[in-house]
């Protein structure tokens, strides 16, 4: 596997920019001597410690339904049906094949009220015990919620990677090695957007650093550069103006259906969750991680099709039925921390809280316009434009390359072995303490 390769794969994966950074070196020899001098200077912190790193270099990948599947093969004697264990569609289909046995009904598996009786199984034609039905019964229940999880965290990681990377997981490879200068680009500042968040009072770091700037310079000095793959995963208003208008408006098409499906995700998590809205701040037993990951996704969302409704002229379009942004929520340690430092909560919360709901909005059952966002901002003192609720966020000055830090639930750890002890112990992630990982008794027992 070629270094191109690597970098592809990396779209869908988290190594972190100075390992890309090394990959572009290998991919791109034509670089001139500044160029390179650029890069190498990130690319040489991929050597710390050895190269070894405790933190994950992927995002968590859902384990498919094999078990599952074999054990249902096994119970029902089932040997000829093609099945995909990683497909939660093929695996309810096979449970569905394998349940005319017993007359199944995959919309009632519930063990004590949907089982049928014994007068019910005669009548149906089943000619099992008991011990058997029940235990074929247990079987296809245990399948059917094992694709239901499957297909929940396929959807959560594709949200991770929609917040983080945009579309760059919908580009072909082959069109991903036709243009190396756009490859490289793409691969780092997609590395760069994946960054994990630190526990302090600083937002985000800005993803475009140097080598961001001497790759994407390139691109720009280049003729033919495949500005539509770029823009999938950089869409921003130095990108988007160089797109024809057909691409545009593809592009724009992709980011109102993914803003409209997430938002529709974020509604339905709403309406079972207990979010104080006027602070965004939560407690225990909260479903923190995937609030947040969905308001990454749809932030990601709404930002690319605002900025590519600028780029088309079309904001009018939607200035009577304008969705606002959505705010992740915060535990309540971290409020806590803020407080006590003399901060407070970010200033886009009160906003938020002024608003209607984004998801009411997009579906009609609530009116909003970029009027009445603006007008909540200024109430709020916020600049709506340079804050992103009406238009597109501006890249800010090239930030410095740091290099990437161990951490341990958002705070930095000296080295990765230490941090990789730390993270067995439960330390800062607001569990019980395991003492084990030390040898000692583990304080949860």
């Amino acid at each position: 596997m070629d270094a191109l390769d690597r970098l592809y794969d990396s779209l869908d994966a988290r190594l972190r920019p100075e390992d890309v950074a090394v990959l572009v070196l290998e991919a791109q020899p034509e670089l001139t001597r500044r160029e390179r001098a650029v890069v190498d200077a990130v690319a040489s912190h991929a050597h710390r410690w050895l190269g070894f790193s405790g933190m994950n270099a992927d995002y968590a990948r859902p384990v498919g339904a094999a078990r599952q599947v074999e054990a249902a093969r096994v119970v029902f004697g089932v040997d000829g049906a093609v099945v995909d264990p990683d497909d939660p569609i093929s695996v309810l289909e096979f449970a569905a094949l394998a349940g005319a046995e017993i007359d199944w009904d995959p919309e009632h598996t519930d063990f004590l009220a949907d089982r049928l009786n014994r007068t019910a199984r005669a009548a149906a034609g089943i000619e099992l015990s008991k011990r058997q039905y029940n235990r074929r019964f247990r079987v296809l229940r245990r399948l059917s919620a094992k694709a239901g999880r499957l297909e929940r965290m396929q959807v959560m990681r594709r949200m991770t990677l929609l917040a983080s990377a945009g579309f760059a997981g919908a580009i072909d490879s082959d069109r991903f090695r036709a243009d190396v200068d756009a490859a490289c680009f793409v691969a780092y500042y997609t590395a760069r957007r994946k960054l994990r968040r630190e526990f302090s009072l600083a937002g985000r770091e800005n993803p475009f650093d140097q080598v961001a700037d001497v790759l994407f310079a390139r691109c720009k000095a280049h003729r033919g550069t495949d500005w539509e793959m770029i823009a999938l995963a950089c869409p921003t208003w130095d990108v988007l103006r160089r797109l024809r208008p057909d691409q545009l408006g593809e592009l724009l098409g992709r980011w109102s259906a993914a803003t409209r499906s997430v938002a529709a995700l974020l509604a339905e998590l709403w309406r079972s969750s207990e979010i104080d809205r006027a602070t965004m701040v939560v407690r225990g037993g909260v479903d923190s991680s995937t609030w947040n990951a969905l308001a990454g996704a749809y932030n990601a969302a709404r930002s690319g099709w605002i900025t590519s409704l600028h780029a088309a002229g079309l904001t009018s379009l939607i200035a009577e039925a304008w969705p606002g942004k959505v705010m992740r929520v915060m535990a309540a340690d971290l409020a806590a921390w803020h407080r006590e430092v003399g901060g407070g909560l970010h200033p886009d919360t009160a906003v938020w809280s002024r608003l209607p709901l984004p998801w009411e909005v997009l579906d009609g059952t609530a009116t909003c316009t970029r009027a009445d966002v603006e007008a909540a901002c200024r109430e709020e003192r916020v600049d709506p434009e340079r804050s992103g609720w009406t238009a597109p966020r501006t890249h800010r000055a090239i930030a410095r390359f740091r290099p990437t830090p161990e951490l341990v639930h958002g705070v930095t750890v000296s080295d990765p072995v230490w941090a990789m002890v730390l993270r067995r112990a439960r330390v800062f992630s607001g569990k019980p303490l395991s003492t084990r990982v030390f040898g000692g008794q583990d304080a949860s027992g």
